[in-house]
């Protein structure tokens, strides 16, 4: 038997599933319009593409590669912009001083950024990760300072009347609090990530999707740009929405609580 519960999701999900299908079904008939299948190829053609690139494991290999550059930049890029929005947030001090750095960084062009990494460090790894990891910090800062700055005033006087520890304050005060700006930093941060990877690995890398896309550019197949770009696309959406979402409304769940 049905429960409500399972109707109220088939019912959320309907919209989606129709709105996906009409998409596929315009790309379908302005395909067909064009009729040039190297400039505009159909869905069929593209999911063709994608399955012989599944099947001799370039896909596999490429994706998984661009997703461990995602990961290792995105974690370092939040562990530096936390800390950093932790400090500029509750020091006001230091806020005066390092804005004008954030400002300059943060309307710097990923662009500029990948190539002058490129330059200074090397076509390697490092200055790939680097690069990303630039992008993001600001950005991450930015967020998780405005968070620092809605503090509750009153929680910490709590603490201090109480003596906590600074680890024990940090943890049972502030990042309770923090932690719904913190998910939202992650969420944005990540939809950043993954578009700035790829063009770091367009530039300067030999492997990864931002390599295929760059690689079948040059030879002017537009359906393997497009099963590539669709195929990363999706990895990220599965990310946001299984892991990052959750996340996010579990780390806002105390104060709905707290209501």
């Amino acid at each position: 038997m049905t429960s409500p519960a399972q109707i109220g999701r088939a019912s959320a999900s309907l919209p989606v599933v129709l709105s996906l299908g009409a998409f596929l079904a315009l790309w379908a008939i302005v395909a067909a319009i064009v009729a040039e299948p190297t400039t505009m190829p159909g869905p069929l053609r593209v999911w063709t593409v994608l399955a012989d690139e599944a099947a001799s494991g370039r896909l596999l290999t490429n994706t998984g590669i661009t997703l461990l550059r995602v990961v290792a930049a995105f974690v370092v890029a939040m562990g530096i912009g936390v800390a950093l929005g932790l400090v500029l947030g509750r020091s006001h001090g230091t806020d005066r001083w390092l804005n004008p750095w954030l400002v300059i960084l943060v309307n710097m062009p990923a662009l500029v950024v990948t190539v002058l990494c490129y330059i200074w460090i090397g076509l390697n790894e490092v200055a790939a990760v680097a690069a990303v990891v630039i992008n993001k910090v600001p950005l991450v800062t930015v967020m998780v300072r405005e968070g620092a700055r809605a503090l509750r005033p009153d929680l910490d006087d709590l603490a201090r009347i109480f003596r906590m520890p600074t680890g024990a304050r940090l943890r049972h005060v502030v990042l309770p609090q923090m932690a719904p700006y913190i998910a939202g930093a992650a969420r944005a941060g990540l939809s950043l990530i993954w578009k700035i990877v790829l063009v770091v690995e367009f530039l300067g890398r030999s492997s990864g999707v931002g390599f295929q896309i760059h690689l079948n550019f040059s030879m002017f197949r537009v359906a393997h740009i497009l099963a590539y770009a669709f195929t990363f696309i999706l990895v990220m959406l599965v990310i946001e929405y299984l892991v990052l979402r959750p996340l996010e409304r579990h780390a806002g769940r105390w104060r709905q609580d707290g209501h």
